[in-house]
């Protein structure tokens, strides 16, 4: 597998004796932004659990940065680099916003820019706001925030987001999608799991779609945008 920001090669993924994930194979470029989307229950949050050592593979490989990390322990992973932006956010409510950033801090490992609780702020002034109110007192917004922040402090080199539009507000929707461009534009790579997939073709260099858990398409997201016949097949969206 030729080096990447993350490579599945032929992962089979099982949760008890029930296969989600069948020969899933897909590569993440360095400094990119891949679009892994496709209808619900197609097996893009299980991939996420794999690449962070979550879920073990059956068979197959994965790699982050060609270092083949299939099984390694969650920490190992994460200490090549990884960090998670997990669905539903899960923020530690009972600890304050700067508690929530400080139990994540982390010095980077060859990551393009050294994250602190002071560059969170500057990235969200209304967490700085609300820096010593706990989590649990935040709005659903404001914890995606928290959330995003808090994968920062662990300085990586590969962001994993897992729905980070779900359940927000138009407008929020919207300031998530420009941070997470301003993250694209700094260099870092990024693998974004969303049901908006509007959002994603704005966002994304290369879209993989998957369905019943398989890769179905593969390719850039150029591709995706000028082709209605692979968003209605796959996705079933017109």
């Amino acid at each position: 597998m030729a080096a990447s920001a993350l490579g599945f090669a032929d992962v089979d993924a099982f949760y008890g004796d029930g296969q989600v994930l069948h020969k899933v194979s897909f590569s993440a470029g360095v400094g990119r932004l891949l679009g892994l989307i496709g209808r619900n229950g197609a097996g893009k949050t299980t991939c996420m659990n794999v690449a962070t050592g979550l879920l073990a593979a059956r068979a197959g490989s994965v790699e982050v940065f060609g270092v083949d990390v299939t099984h390694m322990a969650p920490e190992q992973i994460s200490a090549q680099g990884v960090a998670l932006v997990p669905q539903g956010r899960r923020v530690f409510k009972s600890l304050t916003v700067r508690e929530n950033l400080s139990v994540a801090a982390r010095k980077p490992r060859g990551a393009k820019a050294f994250w602190t609780a002071e560059t969170v702020f500057d990235m969200f002034p209304r967490l700085k706001e609300r820096r010593n109110q706990l989590a649990a007192l935040l709005s659903g917004g404001e914890q995606q925030m928290l959330a995003i922040g808090r994968a920062l402090m662990a300085n990586p080199r590969l962001l994993l987001m897992d729905e980070p539009s779900e359940g927000l507000a138009p407008q929020i929707v919207a300031d998530v999608g420009r941070t997470i461009a301003r993250l694209k534009g700094e260099g870092l790579s990024i693998v974004l799991v969303e049901q908006n997939i509007k959002l994603t073709l704005d966002l994304a260099d290369d879209v993989v779609i998957l369905n019943s858990g398989s890769v179905v398409f593969s390719g850039t997201a150029d591709q995706v945008r000028t082709s209605d016949a692979v968003v209605t097949q796959h996705l079933g969206v017109n």
